[in-house]
């Protein structure tokens, strides 16, 4: 798969997480201008606390090149990472990172401890927020509002 559109797998990866009725959330890792990696959140499926879009996304990304270093590496997410997410990000040495909507509540990137910002961080990716922000907010708001 090409990376014409990165953000495409990612919204993909989202919008099946929506239909299995987790929290629409997608992520795709991209290198060398090709999709290696993509997924949408798992949590519910997995029972695991951990199965962020993006966790799984860098996981797999390093099965696929055999290595635990994405250094040539750009990942493209729907909603800003978490501090989780954000440190996963910083150790798998990811080169940048793109993300749709902002997370004033959850976010780790430009809100809340601003992972990459700490001196304790190792390595932070160039970043680049906002980039089909209102499709991403609208798929998220409708997911919510449709369990209330």
């Amino acid at each position: 798969m090409t990376a014409a559109d990165p953000f495409a797998a990612a919204f993909e990866a989202a919008r099946a997480a929506a239909a299995a009725q987790e929290v629409p959330v997608g992520a795709a890792v991209v290198r060398a201008g090709a999709v290696i990696a993509a997924a949408g959140n798992r949590t519910l499926r997995d029972r695991d606390p951990t199965a962020h879009a993006e966790m799984l996304a860098i996981r797999d990304a390093c099965e696929a090149i055999g290595n635990e270093r994405l250094l040539e590496c750009d990942l493209y997410v729907t909603l800003e990472p978490c501090a989780m997410c954000a440190a996963a990000i910083s150790f798998a040495r990811i080169r940048r990172l793109y993300f749709a909507a902002c997370d004033p509540k959850g976010g780790a990137v430009e809100h809340g401890p601003r992972f990459f910002s700490q001196p304790t961080c190792h390595h932070a990716p160039e970043v680049y927020g906002g980039i089909r922000e209102s499709e991403a907010a609208e798929l998220l708001r409708g997911f919510f509002q449709a369990r209330r």
